[in-house]
């Protein structure tokens, strides 16, 4: 039996989870059924539901959703601008009960471009959820990490040796965020094994983890599969057991 699973198992403190998901495969799952794109990410807005309702019950403390990204400015504008306007329902529908359950919503990423109607209702969400202990939701919008990352660089002292936690501030800062805790697990849905210019920096030791389920369908159970699978994975962050420790494992 592995630590980590050992230490759940004995009711040991767990350390802080990290979950970073980027949810893919709406159009997809919509195409497959005949119907327009749009079907399938409304049909995706219900997935994030289930999966916020579950994500503190399974342990996680903060849940990281890739929601647009910066290249997605590219598809469509009659699609961008149904996202966006899913994405400003979401936050009117869910603020209050967010509030009720103690889950924090941060919205991470560029904010420039968004509609100013959009951007008060961020900072209005963001307000009314900061005192949420429950969970920790973070929501990538208009987010690119490489972007992010140059913009913390571009902001480095020329000369002056700087630190990983110094950059992680500045990083934190060029996405709107106080924070830029480390992703313990990287969960990917519609079948697709690569990161798309999502949290790079944030996923250095990060485990991945890809799924062929298409985002709508999404549900706690496939979470949970996810994690266990999470918890049988030896973490070693470029060390090497002691005899030991893979004898206690």
């Amino acid at each position: 039996m592995l630590k980590s699973d050992l230490s759940r198992r004995e009711g040991a403190a767990a350390p802080p989870l990290h979950v970073a998901i980027i949810m893919d495969g709406n159009g997809r799952w919509a195409a497959a059924r005949g119907l327009p794109r749009i079907a399938g990410h409304r049909r995706g807005a219900t997935a994030v539901r289930r999966t916020v309702e579950a994500a503190p019950k399974l342990g996680i403390q903060t849940l990281t959703l890739y929601a647009f990204s910066s290249d997605n400015w590219r598809r469509p504008a009659q699609e961008v601008a149904a996202l966006m306007r899913l994405f400003e329902q979401y936050l009117r529908k869910e603020t209050a009960e967010c509030v009720e359950k103690g889950i924090r919503i941060g919205v991470i990423g560029r904010r420039d471009r968004l509609a100013p109607g959009l951007r008060a209702r961020i900072e209005e969400t963001e307000r009314a959820t900061h005192r949420g202990r429950a969970l920790h939701l973070r929501i990538a919008v208009d987010y690119s990490s490489r972007d992010a990352i140059l913009r913390a660089a571009g902001r480095l002292e020329p000369g002056r040796h700087s630190t990983r936690e110094e950059f992680a501030r500045l990083l934190a800062e060029s996405i709107h965020s106080h924070d830029c805790s480390e992703v313990d697990l990287l969960i990917r849905t519609g079948g697709e094994q690569r990161l798309s210019d999502f949290l790079l920096w944030e996923s250095a030791y990060a485990e991945l983890y890809f799924t062929p389920r298409m985002w709508p369908d999404f549900d706690e159970s496939d979470l949970k599969a996810a994690l266990d699978s999470f918890y049988q994975r030896e973490r070693r962050f470029g060390a090497v057991l002691s005899p030991a420790e893979a004898a206690a494992g």
